[in-house]
């Protein structure tokens, strides 16, 4: 018999290991502290910074490291795909979404275009784009643990922070995929979009047909897990075709994710145990292992040897607030002044997307590692200082209710 793990060309896993071990210590740290309220990838970085090249030195970003650590980017787009809630962009807090991203999107490329013209960074159009995310897996945790989640504040935070996730992903594949130009990337989004429609047109069809349903509810919870298995089958052909057309992959994991969402609507009253499945392997596994070594590739020792970084980090940080928070303003009328505060600082931490947009810059020459390593600091201060403030504002404010300034009758709450 072949012993497959003895041969001499298979990789070794030691850093596989190290990095699963202090992914699973973070999240067991945090669960004995249940009131710190730091989202797991901040730790997930940061131990990765510690445990890194940069600073102890214990693992490396190997060959096995390195196919993990995409897997986990590629499930976490493809998880965020899924949190897309379509019902959330109608209405009154859709438009308002729409519009205030476009907004976003001006401010941020003047602020980035600003940044190029002085030197601090080298292409001022990625970390435009960069800054106008926003991340619906960090803010729908924080929103159900406040029961804010089907209120008015919660459906207009869902509904901005959804367009920012899908805005700034369309705009990265579309300017940073390729070798044509945005001309003809455009034109290959296009045929992209036109595949990702028939996607859901026959998956729509056949998820119809009743014998194949009676199929995969008998195959669903065996160890077929027939469910899970398509949905990594149609992960993994999304990528290769966005691959395959000269787009990011990114954009093809958030496409397949979000026609998982758009397709299986009905998948809690069905298959409850679905999306916790994938969720697992996902959140479980991979994930953690992306954010674990994009601490681990992070230079650090650019924050200590470059003026020039912390002064990035500062106005990264700064700009976040400005590029998302303002466009909020847009929702006056809609809620009281503090919520609508409350929905600015929420809306501007945005970690899972910079980290993106640092990977995708460092692997085209797009920043420099500097640059890269002051992104992803300032989503880590971003995603741990804004929503700490928002959530002290949302305590005060609900033990001191400011009245609705919106008059009886003026606005239906179902209809936004």
């Amino acid at each position: 018999m072949i012993d497959l793990f003895a041969a001499a060309e298979s990789p070794a896993f030691e850093n596989v290991l190290l990095m699963s071990a202090a992914a699973f210590a973070v999240r067991l740290f945090l669960g004995f502290l249940p009131r710190m309220r730091i989202p797991g990838p901040v730790l997930e970085i940061v131990i990765g910074v510690i445990i890194g090249p940069q600073v102890l030195g214990w693992v490396v970003v190997d060959e096995p490291v390195e196919v993990l650590a995409t897997l986990g980017l590629a499930f976490l787009l493809f998880l965020a795909g899924m949190e897309i809630d379509i019902q959330a962009l109608r209405g009154r807090d859709g438009r308002i979404a729409f519009t205030g991203f476009g907004i976003s999107v001006v401010i941020a490329l003047a602020i980035g275009f600003s940044l190029q013209a002085s030197g601090l960074i080298i292409n001022g159009l990625l970390v435009g784009f960069a800054l106008t995310a926003s991340s619906l897996g960090v803010l729908i945790p924080l929103l159900a643990d406040e029961g804010e989640l089907r209120s008015p504040l919660g459906r207009f935070v869902i509904a901005g922070a959804s367009v920012g996730e899908i805005g700034v992903i369309v705009l990265l594949a579309l300017f940073f995929s390729g070798n044509g130009g945005p001309g003809s990337t455009l034109l290959v989004l296009g045929a992209f979009a036109v595949f990702t429609v028939l996607a859901l047109v026959a998956l729509g069809w056949a998820s119809g047909m009743a014998s194949l349903e009676r199929v995969l509810a008998r195959l669903q919870d065996t160890s077929a897990q027939i469910r899970v298995r398509f949905a990594i089958v149609l992960l993994i052909a999304s990528i290769t075709l966005a691959s395959g057309l000269g787009l990011e992959a990114i954009l093809g994991a958030f496409a397949a994710g979000a026609i998982v969402a758009l397709v299986d609507r009905n998948a809690a009253e069905t298959h409850p145990l679905f999306h916790i499945k994938l969720e697992a392997i996902g959140y479980g596994f991979l994930v953690p292992l992306f954010f674990v070594t994009s601490g681990a590739n992070l230079d650090i020792k650019a924050l200590f040897e470059d003026p020039e970084t912390v002064l990035k980090v500062v106005i990264f940080t700064v700009s976040m607030l400005v590029v998302r928070g303002l466009p909020v303003l847009l929702g006056r009328g809609r809620l009281d002044p503090i919520r609508l505060t409350v929905a600015g600082l929420l809306e501007s931490g945005s970690l899972p997307i910079l980290v993106t947009a640092a990977t995708i810059g460092t692997a085209t020459g797009q920043v420099s590692s500097s640059t890269a390593a002051a992104l992803v600091i300032a989503g880590l201060l971003a995603t741990i200082i804004y929503p700490t403030i928002a959530l002290a504002l949302l305590k005060r404010v609900d033990s001191d209710p400011v009245p609705d300034p919106t008059t009886p009758g003026e606005l239906n709450p179902e209809e936004m």
